[in-house]
């Protein structure tokens, strides 16, 4: 008659609890109901034949048992009691059955009942196993579990079948020798007994160092040509180390895991060592042991240094552990592998171009990643996750266009695709499609109703429509989700002002200094609470409803300069361009000098471009790598920004074919006017850089004319814009044999019109960033002023930087023109006021 689950489950257990009551009976030779420290030795002997155990080892292996079952231990010395002992091998610690076997007891029949035991005394298969069985087991010769007897080893398709991990239950898991089952045995013991010894602790929680789906990110041989490959920078740290490493329980987890790697460096072969190296390696960065496992794959590559895998994993390590360069480092050397061409490696190349393309972005190193996600695109055609990487990075790159058609391919190939729907509703919002961009932040909230990036990208869609209510509520659902998104409280602020909530917009503006301690952030709410104070009598003109005194935007021509110091207002107009685009680049950081070393220090094979000039062209990930040198101290996020900066204004010139090659020597060129340093030192090594290309070699410090032409209409094409193509277009073809000396390039750069002689005024907001005007305020805007401040001489209201480029004056003062007057710091201004006064004085005496 069929038994129920229930009948069949006590029965095993009944059976069970029997083999365990005869084994204790067996060494419990003075019959005191416990076994002492001479009986636990004998048991841990008889169980493991095979090994030569040393006083000290059995010593090390009582005192683990005894300390970690103390519970157990009966009073007067008599040792571990019948519930303890089944709770060791109810923890896991060991095989009932053939330890049974091995000490050739009889048989126990199938509805054999066993003593009762007490409810509590036997602990869930969850609770911590015995501290002498695993150890015992981890010195057995022939690697098996708990106790394992003499007989010989399963075999691997038995193994395979048996309750092994997820990944070593999959066709391919890679396993090639009986001995590394049985090091995957013992190791899934000594982790079960860590993570029930921690929870009970409380040091981690109860998934902490669980394998399986949320950590399938690092299971990366699955299906041909397709990986489930590490996730983005944000989930790397967060991963990490979800076991107290600190505890006494690790480090003990750590000495019998070096006996585990003691076995596999004694294996009979290197392949057999290098086998067992690597499964330990994968078991443990299955529970999440990133560092653990890394030290198992840096051995299984000292064993075979020209094989993929165990680089390829020691990389996912490493980006695991938040060592992202360590983790390119690794991504390179599994890549050279591979391209040798080592078996597996057509299956895993385009699984190391995608975590390599991941661990560069994680340094900032956008244009790289770029190519490796496009090498795995080319190699898997059907990788929908590399093409949606790529059109990610290529929006990061400000590539719109590109971006676009990269996240379509991905979403065709998995249509419910959330991330690549949410990055396509960027790349459209960016080019000016805002209702596709809607529908596609709509299909990732759909398919994700958390999804923040899409609330967060939508509420800023809005915003920029103008639709600040609709905006407002997108931010509200990003703090829901995530309370601390500073950005989207900081949003949020700036909505309710356009909405005209300004006590509303006040308390989020407060909340988001609260979460991120930002200075702008501050600046922002005290020029809030100056609005607020400031507030003037509505008037006809403009007016945006925030207190900011309405103003008329006035032609050029209504500007008149007072003395030649007052600058131009377009010259000062282009100016503040090219310093904003300085200061995102935070080349005005980098010394001008750095330029000069990398040209004398890099060296670049010449190459002829698509007119025949010889030219030291590189590609733009190449060049990424000399600017992150350059700019090597800028965190990775920041990095970023500057490389999609100088890749939308000066690669795009440089690169208008679209070849992805740049001139380096013209890049320096362009790049040197806004490093850092005296001027003369910059145009010094704008020459120098000139002098450096092919075209200028052996010409005695001299460069030709047409190479100056052209280099000026370079410039001019990135910084001053107006004309843009139309000149790029006049000088192809032109060649002009003579040449020019230092002295005569000067003159070129110099000239205002047709040079670059806007550098002084560039140098000018470089000098004047921190200079205030005490507690005057621009009468457009209400900030204080910082830098120079215009002063119109007839009506005598003050203009900041900003607003007199931009010709706003207040609607209240409407005259035929206006005068205006710089003043670089309050000084000349108290002495301009000094001067009025006397001449006023001298005036009035005459008049007398």
């Amino acid at each position: 008659m069929a038994l129920s689950a229930s009948a069949a489950s006590s029965a095993g257990r009944g059976s069970r609890a029997e083999k365990v009551r005869r084994i204790f009976e067996r060494f419990d030779t003075n019959g005191d109901g416990g076994l002492d420290r001479d009986e636990m030795a004998a048991l841990v002997v008889a169980v493991n034949p095979r090994v030569k155990f040393s006083d000290d080892q059995i010593s090390a292996i009582l005192d683990e048992v005894f300390r970690t079952y103390a519970e157990f231990i009966l009073p007067d010395g008599r040792g571990l009691s019948l519930p303890g002992l089944l709770r060791t091998y109810d923890d896991g610690a060991g095989d009932v059955d053939r330890d049974f076997l091995a000490l050739s007891l009889p048989a126990v029949d199938s509805d054999a009942s066993s003593p009762e035991i007490a409810p509590g005394d036997a602990a869930s298969p969850s609770s911590p196993p015995s501290g002498a069985a695993v150890a015992a087991s981890l010195l057995d010769d022939h690697i098996k579990p708990l106790g394992t007897g003499g007989g010989a080893p399963p075999s691997v398709s038995s193994r395979a079948a048996a309750a092994a991990p997820a990944w070593a239950a999959s066709p391919n898991h890679g396993i090639s020798f009986d001995s590394s089952w049985g090091l995957l045995d013992d190791l899934e013991i000594l982790v079960k007994r860590l993570r029930s010894k921690q929870q009970r602790k409380g040091s981690i929680d109860g998934s902490a160092g669980a394998g399986g789906a949320g950590n399938s990110n690092f299971d990366s041989f699955s299906e041909a040509g397709w990986s489930r490959e590490i996730s983005g920078a944000a989930d790397s740290a967060s991963s990490a180390a979800p076991w107290d490493e600190t505890s006494r329980d690790y480090l003990t987890f750590v000495k019998e895991l070096a006996v585990l790697r003691t076995r596999a460096d004694g294996s009979r072969s290197r392949e057999e060592a290098f086998d067992n190296h690597m499964v330990i390696g994968r078991a443990l960065s299955e529970h999440r042991l990133f560092r653990d496992a890394l030290a198992s794959f840096r051995r299984a590559c000292e064993l075979q240094p020209t094989d993929v895998r165990p680089h390829f994993r020691a990389g996912n390590c490493l980006y695991a552990l938040g060592r992202h360069a360590e983790a390119k480092e690794e991504y390179l050397l599994a890549l050279e592998a591979a391209e040798a061409g080592v078996s597996q490696s057509a299956d895993i190349l385009p699984q190391i171009h995608v975590n390599l393309g991941i661990a560069m972005e994680a340094e900032g190193m956008v244009l790289g990643a770029c190519e490796h996600y496009r090498e795995a695109a080319i190699l898997c055609p059907s990788h929908a996750r590399a093409l949606k990487l790529l059109g990610s990075a290529l929006f990061g790159v400000g590539e719109y266009r590109a971006a676009e058609k990269a996240l379509e391919e991905a979403i065709f190939l998995k249509p419910d695709y959330a991330d690549a729907h949410c990055d396509l509703g960027s790349a459209l919002h960016a080019v000016g499609d805002d209702d596709r961009a809607i529908q596609e932040f709509q299909k990732a909230i759909d398919l994700k109703p958390g999804h923040v990036d899409a609330l967060y990208n939508l509420g800023g869609l809005n915003m920029d429509a103008g639709r600040f209510v609709r905006a407002a509520e997108m931010y509200t659902r990003v703090l829901s989700i995530r309370p601390n998104h500073w950005r989207a409280q900081l949003n949020k602020a700036v909505a309710l002002l356009g909405q005209g909530e300004s006590e509303e917009a006040k308390k989020a503006l407060k909340e988001a200094f609260k979460m991120t301690q930002r200075v702008e952030v501050y600046d922002a709410i005290s020029h809030l609470k100056t609005l607020q104070k400031k507030r003037p009598k509505p008037s006809k003109g403009k007016d945006d409803g925030q207190g900011e005194q309405a103003y008329v935007v006035v032609e050029a021509s209504k500007f008149k300069r007072v003395g030649r110091k007052t600058t131009l207002r377009q010259d000062l107009a282009n100016a503040l361009d090219i310093r904003a685009f300085e200061r995102m680049t935070k080349l005005g950081h980098c010394d001008v000098e750095l330029l000069r070393k990398e040209m004398n220090e890099t060296d670049v094979p010449v190459s002829y471009s698509g007119t025949g000039n010889p030219e030291k062209s590189i590609r733009k990930a190449a060049l990424e790598v000399i600017l992150r040198r350059l700019l090597s101290f800028l965190k990775p996020d920041t990095f970023q920004g500057a490389i999609k900066a100088i890749n939308e204004r000066i690669l795009s010139v440089l690169d208008a074919p679209g070849s992805g090659r740049v001139d380096l020597g013209m890049f320096f060129a362009i790049t040197a006017p806004i490093c850092s340093g005296p001027v003369g030192r910059r145009k010094r090594v704008v020459f120098d850089a000139l002098l450096w290309r092919p075209a200028s070699e052996g010409s005695n410090g001299q460069i030709r004319r047409s190479d100056a032409l052209t280099y000026i209409k370079l410039l001019r094409a990135v910084y001053i814009p107006i004309h843009g193509a139309s000149d790029m277009l006049e000088m192809h073809g032109e060649s002009d044999p003579t040449m020019v000396s230092y002295t005569e390039f000067l003159e070129m750069f110099n000239d205002p019109d047709w040079g670059f002689g806007i550098l002084s005024t560039l140098v000018k907001l470089e000098e004047s960033d921190h200079i205030r005007h005490g507690r005057h305020t621009c009468s457009i805007c209400r900030y204080p002023i910082i830098g120079s401040r215009f002063k119109e001489t007839k009506q005598s209201f003050s203009l900041c930087n900003r607003c007199y480029s931009e010709g706003k004056v207040p609607s209240a003062f409407k005259l035929e023109e206006y005068r205006f007057k710089e003043y670089g710091n309050e000084s000349e201004a108290l002495i301009d006021k000094c001067m009025c006064f006397n001449l006023h004085s001298k005036k009035l005496e005459t008049d007398a």
